[in-house]
């Protein structure tokens, strides 16, 4: 952060609306005054996810994550600070001076950099190597599966040698170090075998980000090896959750909707045909990730997944991911073929296009699913899918009138009589709301082990969470506490910047989280600007609880230093005397909150 005056950091924070860019990668949704989603740092089925336009920072309510707009990207995009910047700093069209790295993230971007220059080695290595006499059998593989030399160089396909360490020797010929070679995920490097390849006699996908940097590969064995398909680990520059196979060409397609395929094959194949908005998950089970990842790119995901039981079961765990994130989907019918690949060879790029049309509603191919499950000749069955059906209306559309379209939709599409269908949903949602739901434990990746905060941390947040939202309130709150009564050493710091702030009304809250520059001090302080009281529902409840707030700082501030002092020491004896008489005046103060200013 040093590397850029405070000034040019602000004017470039100040420039992109954190709700903007934030919206970019999250289904946000306005409720009072600040914006809700799904937290795009761990799983969640509520919207915890606060985005506040009035603070310029976000902060999640389930796993603590936190912080303004540079410290949402340098955690969503795992950028640097400068990368960040250098981002937002496009994003809004300002230019920034040439600047000198520290040390450490100079090593860090230089190992991003060669490891990506290895990758583009490597992967003009395969290239090369299907092109020559020893990569003949990739070749007519490739041949076979009826692709052209101008699709074959579009992907860069490619071969890896049947002979264990030829990548390996070839890089090493090269003068690629040994710990570039580690991080890699090129070759295994062990003491007994010495070196040897990821990847050999198998056809070779070079793996591409959005900027068109080879960050992996995919290799499909050639013959009867195992794995048929395997991938490369994850790198400092490769997480198979936020990548997608074909999206640095998807992306620059006109069409508003991506095409989710299950496999590098049918992604090329389907392109190929002309269908340049296809792209593939790889190697690993579709994720949040991916989903906000398309939803950059795209308005609408057409499910185009095998249509064997596999490719069912993959395309029913995808709807409610993308559904999470906000994006529609619909699934095209393959049949009678298994994949887009065999589809196309088949029928042609032409059928495809009125599959495409045809496409079926994600949520009625749920329910079309969920009828497989029963005997619908049966009244038993039948009645027991319908309460599944209902239940599943229940859960997912919250909106009551999206809610009844969909009524009057399966209604007609399953023979399902609309009244009655209407009059089970009103039954079971009654029966639901009387319910006690027990919450699970938190799954986050970011403070899933953090403990219940103690009383007094707890009151020094909401109190620089309250003035921060409600500066009126500074000239009361500074005659019984100061910045020395947040006995936590973060919370006195920011308390210093708070109180400076206000004094001399040049509050920044968002500024102020990029004065600390480790992301646990960003989160935390964070957290101190989004604290909460519940169960408060008048102004005069809110009045009271902040009074509350300052006494219990107040009464922790000097018992903390009741605790700590020298008994001879009588003139902080003294001051404790006199702190001790303004506590007892708190109860009779006056807190007026101006409630319309946000």
């Amino acid at each position: 952060m040093a590397f850029y005056s405070d000034e040019l950091i602000e004017e470039v924070r100040s420039a992109n609306n954190i709700v903007d860019v934030i919206g970019e990668y999250v289904s946000l949704k306005k409720k009072g005054s600040s914006y809700f989603g799904l937290c795009p740092f761990h799983n969640e089925k509520t919207g915890s996810f606060s985005v506040s336009e009035s603070k310029q920072m976000y902060y999640c309510f389930g796993c603590g994550a936190g912080g303004n707009v540079f410290t949402f990207l340098m955690n969503y995009e795992n950028f640097s600070f400068k990368e960040a910047m250098e981002a937002l700093a496009d994003r809004a069209g300002i230019a920034l001076p040439e600047q000198e790295m520290s040390k450490e993230e100079r090593a860090r971007a230089d190992k991003k950099s060669r490891l990506l220059e290895l990758n583009k080695e490597a992967a003009t290595y395969f290239y090369t190597q299907l092109r020559r006499e020893q990569g003949k059998s990739g070749m007519e593989y490739f041949i076979k599966r009826g692709l052209s030399q101008e699709t074959m160089k579009k992907f860069g396909l490619g071969y890896s040698n049947k002979y264990s360490d030829d990548l390996y020797q070839y890089l090493v010929k090269k003068g690629t170090g040994t710990d570039l070679l580690k991080d890699s995920g090129l070759v295994t490097l062990d003491e007994k075998r010495g070196g040897y390849d990821k990847f050999w006699n198998r056809v070779m996908f070079p793996i591409m980000d959005v900027h068109n940097h080879v960050v992996g590969f995919g290799g499909r064995v050639l013959g009867d090896g195992e794995p048929k398909y395997l991938n490369s680990p994850e790198t400092p520059v490769f997480d198979k959750s936020r990548n997608l196979y074909g999206l640095n060409i998807a992306r620059t397609s006109r069409k508003p909707y991506l095409l989710l395929c299950e496999g590098y094959m049918d992604v090329i194949s389907l392109h190929q045909a002309g269908f340049d908005m296809a792209v593939a998950a790889l190697g690993t089970a579709f994720t949040q990730g991916h989903a906000f990842l398309m939803k950059r790119y795209a308005k609408e995901v057409y499910l185009t997944f095998d249509s064997d039981n596999a490719g069912v079961k993959a395309a029913l765990r995808a709807i409610p991911i993308l559904r999470e994130v906000g994006l529609p989907a619909r699934v095209i019918n393959m049949n009678p073929y298994k994949d887009p690949d065999e589809f196309i060879k088949n029928l042609g790029a032409e059928e495809y296009q009125k599959r495409i049309d045809e496409a079926e509603n994600s949520f009625l191919f749920e329910i079309r699913m969920l009828q497989k499950e029963y005997n619908m000749g049966d009244p038993q069955g039948k009645t027991a899918f319908q309460e599944q059906v209902a239940r599943k209306l229940i859960t997912t559309f919250h909106e009551e009138l999206e809610r009844n379209n969909y009524i009057e939709a399966i209604s007609q599409t399953f023979h399902i009589k609309q009244d009655g269908l209407m009059k089970l949903v009103a039954s079971i949602s009654s029966k639901m709301d009387g319910q006690v739901v027990k919450k699970k434990p938190l799954k986050s990746g970011i403070n899933s082990d953090k403990l219940k905060e103690d009383g007094n941390k707890k009151a020094q947040k909401l109190l620089i969470t309250s003035l921060i939202e409600h500066p009126e309130i500074f000239d009361t709150v500074k005659q019984f506490v100061e910045p020395l009564d947040f006995t936590e050493e973060l919370y006195y710091q920011v308390a210093t910047i708070v109180y400076d702030g206000l004094e001399h009304g040049s509050l920044n809250p968002p500024q102020i989280i990029s004065r600390f520059e480790l992301e646990e001090e960003q989160r935390e302080v964070a957290s101190l600007f989004n604290a909460t009281i519940h169960n408060i529902e008048t102004a005069a409840e809110q009045e009271q609880a902040i009074k509350d707030v300052i006494a219990k700082v107040k009464q922790n501030s000097i018992d903390d230093k009741t605790e700590k002092m020298d008994p001879q020491d009588m003139q902080l004896l003294m001051k404790l005397i006199d702190e001790k008489r303004k506590l007892e005046k708190i109860e009779k103060i006056e807190i007026h909150l101006n409630n319309d200013q946000n």
